[in-house]
């Protein structure tokens, strides 16, 4: 066996690796304190009464992994075109200072949002939906293991988004490692079946132009809505966001409160 075959294999697994601590870490960690240490105490914030049978988590975590290997696979590929010389863009970046390195990690976010938002109602359509969501809406009532529980089609069109950014935008890589954190956590917490987010004194969300888990949640209960990640702007700009949102929201925050 060629040498190349052997080193190729051995940092596909320290990847894949490394991404599936990350995954189990805010999966594991978010279900451990929400579903388990704090229960009793986040009771009032349930979004709802039914909760997800341990069958359904066990299948999505196998499931995540599978999409994990997708993600590894992919950024595997993104090392070697950096090692091949096809990926100028990390060393660019590294001469480009704080700011940009700030700057780039918000743009990405943002960007990422928007290629979520568009992909994701995309692949709801009914010729699409069967091959490439399917498995991401069996699981009807979410939990924190619903974040990577994809079909392989769905999780390749997922992992798309980095490979384009950085080719096309100058991203260091340590930006891209802040991104997975921020990407990893904001999809645990949005599926974990808690609102955990703050609100104002009339029920509204605090920040009301981020996505709640009850915003989220409303997605897998009524396809048709709330395709947004971590930003609301796309659902109310193209009028896809539920008109009892902020209501089923409010109800959540409020029954704490009493």
């Amino acid at each position: 066996m060629p040498e190349w075959v052997g080193v190729t294999a051995l940092t596909w697994l320290e990847s894949t690796g490394v991404d599936i601590i990350r995954y189990a870490v805010f999966a594991i960690g978010i279900w451990l304190v929400l579903w388990v240490l704090l229960r009793s105490v986040m009771r009032p914030r349930k979004i709802r009464e039914a909760t997800p049978p341990a069958r359904q988590l066990i299948v999505e975590f196998l499931i995540s992994l599978r999409s994990i290997a997708v993600f590894s696979t992919v950024g595997l590929i993104m090392f070697g075109l950096e090692s091949w010389g096809l990926l100028p863009g990390p060393a660019m970046a590294k001469g480009w200072g704080v700011w940009w390195f700030a700057a780039s990690l918000i743009l990405m976010i943002v960007a990422h949002d928007a290629y979520f938002y568009w992909t994701h109602r995309l692949i709801h359509d009914p010729r699409l939906f069967r091959r490439f969501h399917r498995r991401h809406h069996r699981s009807n009532n979410p939990s924190p293991f619903t974040a990577y529980s994809f079909d392989l089609s769905e999780a390749a069109v997922n992992a798309l988004f980095v490979p384009l950014w950085m080719i096309l935008v100058p991203t260091a890589w340590e930006v891209l490692g802040l991104f997975m954190l921020h990407q990893i956590a904001r999809n645990t917490i949005g599926h974990s079946g808690y609102e955990i987010m703050p609100a104002r004194r009339n029920g509204r969300p605090l920040i009301d132009w981020i996505t709640t888990p009850t915003h989220h949640d409303i997605h897998h209960a009524e396809a048709s809505w709330n395709y947004g990640l971590y930003f609301t702007w796309w659902d109310r700009l193209m009028g896809t966001e539920h008109a009892e949102y902020h209501a089923r929201y409010a109800a959540t925050v409020r029954e704490r409160k009493a």
